[in-house]
């Protein structure tokens, strides 16, 4: 069954948000001061292509937290409330609520991206 939602996924909306994870990726990844947030950025991409059957845990200390206000100022908010959109948009119909989902998981994890990880379920 996640096969098959990964695959609706990708077609109706992880091809785009993958591509906007790697795009302010590819930004950050200019400087090399902004090498780590890049590669962060990478993995969530990953993540944003294929969604189903993977959780995000969440956690991580100070350097965690001042890295998330860095990244909430310089680009996390403009993915978050972009994910925060195409959730209510998909949450229209009744068979677009675990996409929704997916996208307000995602709304989430653009507001802090670091001391996340992605865990793949049983």
């Amino acid at each position: 069954m996640k096969t098959i939602g990964n695959l609706i996924w990708f077609l109706f909306g992880g091809l785009w948000m993958g591509l906007g994870w790697t795009l302010v990726g590819l930004v950050w990844c200019i400087s090399i001061i902004g090498i780590p947030v890049g590669i962060q950025c990478f993995k969530f991409a990953r993540l944003a292509f294929f969604p189903f059957g993977k959780v995000i845990i969440y956690g991580g200390g100070a350097p965690s937290l001042l890295c998330n206000i860095l990244w909430l100022i310089f680009g996390g908010f403009a993915l978050a409330i972009s994910a925060a959109i195409h959730g209510l948009i998909f949450c229209i119909t009744i068979v677009g609520i675990p996409f929704g989902m997916q996208c307000f998981k995602f709304a989430r994890l653009a507001l802090t991206p670091f001391g996340s990880d992605v865990a793949v379920c049983a």
